[in-house]
């Protein structure tokens, strides 16, 4: 049986990965020692997805290695060499603010442990597919510079502009821009995926996320936008919009989207491909809108502030162009927009928080 190693793999987009990989037919390693507690509070701790993966997924094994420390990583590499067939990472430290605070950590985890997964991969297994999740926040503010129109409920780019149709491509240079240290990991991250793709003829693909999201995120303040706007709505939790009047455009990809693009890569790879890869025109909105929506599908109005002050480096509208991904793998499409995608969420954060009991006792009390 061929092996997927995952890293991130209680993660929502690891989980995902775990889930149609082990579907599949593979046997599946998951990397994962749940430093998203460390990073966001014990609110934002995976374990509870770990332990469904280890209890749903058959041939699934979870291994608690830092993807920073080689000497346990090329213990796992080495006992498995050829027989490894994929290695799709998604393990990292995800956040613009909490980068600022541990640079040093950010950086190992993000660049150091792509490093050490790159490294392992060539020595034990080269014919293996990588595929790598990276960021749009590899572009900095780039793209606030474009010719943005504020309307009612949103920013939007000029109709006249090259990427008003599609989006944003993969020809927006990544230099001369204010990256945020999380931003300028992931750069060194998604370099070193391209340099082993080029350098050393390995199969490694990158995917330059905009939001991913799904029903298996668990959203904290600092990462996991709908998830986290999901949760405080149907938690009646007061929620903070920062800066842009709250009409900064981001495009959303379902976690089985993006994972399924994952499959169709793999399937046929190429050597140092580079995708931007999101909702793109099927599935956006703007903070706003998106509350606008949570609240009537929760039922629920959602009690927030409003500060001036943006995050750094954040995008006030960012739409990928997946258009050349979809040209070299035409078999694959979005299935979930914006509405699916949180009613999705809705309805795992009432059952996995048990809200309806909850909204029962303050009925009766």
């Amino acid at each position: 049986m061929s092996i997927a190693i995952v890293t991130g793999s209680s993660g929502l987009i690891g989980g995902a990965t775990v889930r149609l990989f082990a579907e599949k037919g593979f046997e599946v390693i998951g990397i994962d020692n749940d430093m998203r507690s460390y990073f966001f509070g014990p609110e934002a701790s995976t374990d509870w997805a770990r332990q469904k993966l280890e209890s749903e997924v058959k041939n699934f094994r979870h291994e608690s290695l830092d993807i920073r420390d080689a000497d346990a990583v090329e213990k796992l590499f080495k006992a498995h060499g050829s027989s490894i067939s994929v290695i799709i990472h998604t393990a990292a430290q995800p956040s613009h603010d909490w980068a600022a605070k541990e640079p040093f950590t950010d950086f190992t985890v993000n660049a150091n442990g792509t490093l050490v997964l790159l490294e392992m991969t060539r020595k034990y297994c080269p014919e293996a597919v990588f595929i790598f999740t990276s960021t749009n926040k590899v572009y900095g503010d780039t793209p606030n510079y474009l010719p943005l129109m504020e309307t009612d409920m949103r920013w939007e780019i000029n109709p006249g502009h090259k990427f008003y149709t599609n989006g944003i491509d993969e020809s927006m240079s990544i230099d001369q821009t204010k990256h945020s240290l999380f931003g300028a990991s992931k750069v060194a991250a998604d370099v070193l995926v391209q340099e082993y793709g080029r350098y050393f003829g390995m199969k490694t693909g990158v995917f330059r996320g905009g939001c991913l999201t799904g029903p298996g995120h668990s959203g904290a303040q600092l990462h996991g936008f709908l998830a986290y706007l999901m949760k405080c709505v149907v938690t009646r939790t007061p929620y903070t919009i920062f800066g842009y009047r709250g009409k900064q455009v981001r495009d959303n990809i379902h976690s089985h989207d993006l994972v399924n693009a994952f499959y169709h890569f793999f399937e046929k790879p190429r050597v140092a491909e580079v995708y931007n890869i999101g909702g793109g025109r099927h599935s956006n909105c703007s903070m706003l809108e998106a509350i606008e929506i949570s609240e009537r599908i929760a039922g629920e109005k959602l009690e927030y502030t409003y500060s001036e002050t943006n995050r750094i480096g954040d995008h006030i509208w960012w739409i990928s162009d997946i258009s050349k991904f979809k040209e070299h793998y035409p078999n694959w499409s979005l299935t979930h927009d914006i509405k699916s995608i949180l009613t999705q969420i809705h309805d795992e954060l009432v059952e996995r928080l048990d809200l309806t009991a909850q909204k029962k006792q303050l009925a009766n009390a």
